[in-house]
């Protein structure tokens, strides 16, 4: 094999992961000379409304599976997050990178904390899951919609449409942008469960590719694998979408898996919360025990409820 190409979509982020593993496979095979594909993804495109009222799933994915079947592309580059648990026939998910620090940030020009918010603060953020989380402890904020790629959310943030934003740690980390920023709050774990697959990658390939297969189990990160595997057998289980308010995540200490998930309404009422320690060695089936437990407590019920309002003071009669 002389060269591979890469599937990425073409925001500044993606592209900065792709560039890693382009690197990455590289320096292990000097010999392959390494593509990217740039994409512009669904979800990339449609920045009027947020994702969970458009209906469908694998709005950042889609495409890049797609130029694969096609044969335009060997592997993809993905935000594990953003990958649906169901991989279309033909392609399979056979690697996830190390994953790095999986923190929510608290983002602001005017306060110091999310504790020094005061009544009424309008926070943005389009994650459902963040929503119900924030609206838990501090019913008293107006949480507004906030799209576009991370440059135009600190743009909206800067303009002061915005009293503080909430995003994922590590994007902002991989592209140099925290420094821009007056204030800034990492989340812990405990105060803002992170979703499905935060802060690692998904390697996706063409199922029939043994030499890509073997260049991609390379990449893979037999820790990262195992948790995520977890919250992914957790979500698939109970049929959440990937823009559900919904939060999972498993991590690994001194052989030992803590696995919280958290399901509620979008407005912080109605929480389920569970949490689950478990020795490594009896975990492979975690998600799915979680799931079980979490489904006679009426969290499917829970969940069905919460996505019909959703967004409910913005959501037109027809899209």
């Amino acid at each position: 094999m002389e060269k591979l190409i890469i599937a990425t979509r073409a925001s500044d982020l993606a592209l900065w992961q792709a560039y890693h593993i382009k690197d990455t496979i590289e320096s292990t095979y000097p010999n392959i000379e390494v593509e990217l594909n740039k994409i512009v993804s669904n979800g990339d495109k449609i920045l009027d409304k947020p994702l969970a009222l458009i209906g469908g799933k694998g709005h950042f994915t889609k495409e890049l599976e797609d130029e694969m079947l096609a044969g335009n592309a060997d592997l993809a580059v993905h935000s594990l997050k953003d990958v649906p648990t169901f991989i279309p026939e033909g392609l399979e998910l056979v690697a996830i990178t190390k994953r790095q620090d999986q923190s929510d940030v608290f983002l602001s020009h005017t306060y110091k904390s999310l504790e020094d918010l005061p009544q009424g603060a309008v926070v943005g953020t389009t994650s459902l899951r963040r929503r119900m989380q924030l609206l838990e402890q501090r019913p008293d904020l107006k949480v507004k919609d906030l799209r576009g790629n991370v440059n135009t959310r600190l743009r909206k943030l800067a303009e002061g449409q915005y009293d503080a934003i909430i995003l994922a740690w590590i994007g902002l980390h991989r592209l140099d942008l925290l420094k821009d920023i007056p204030y800034t709050e990492k989340l812990s774990l405990d105060m803002m469960i992170p979703p499905m697959g935060q802060a690692a990658l998904g390697i996706e390939i063409v199922s029939s590719n043994d030499k890509v297969r073997e260049i991609a189990n390379t990449l893979n990160n037999a820790e990262t694998f195992l948790c995520t595997k977890i919250e992914r057998d957790f979500i698939s289980k109970i049929g959440a979408g990937c823009s559900a308010p919904v939060a999972c995540n498993a991590t690994l200490s001194s052989n030992t898996i803590t696995f919280r998930t958290m399901i509620g309404y979008p407005d912080g009422t109605n929480i389920v919360k569970k949490t689950i320690v478990k020795d490594k060695s009896e975990c492979e089936n975690l998600g799915n025990e979680m799931a079980d437990m979490m489904i006679k407590e009426g969290i499917l019920e829970v969940l069905q409820k919460a996505e019909t309002i959703a967004f409910k003071d913005i959501r037109p009669d027809r899209i």
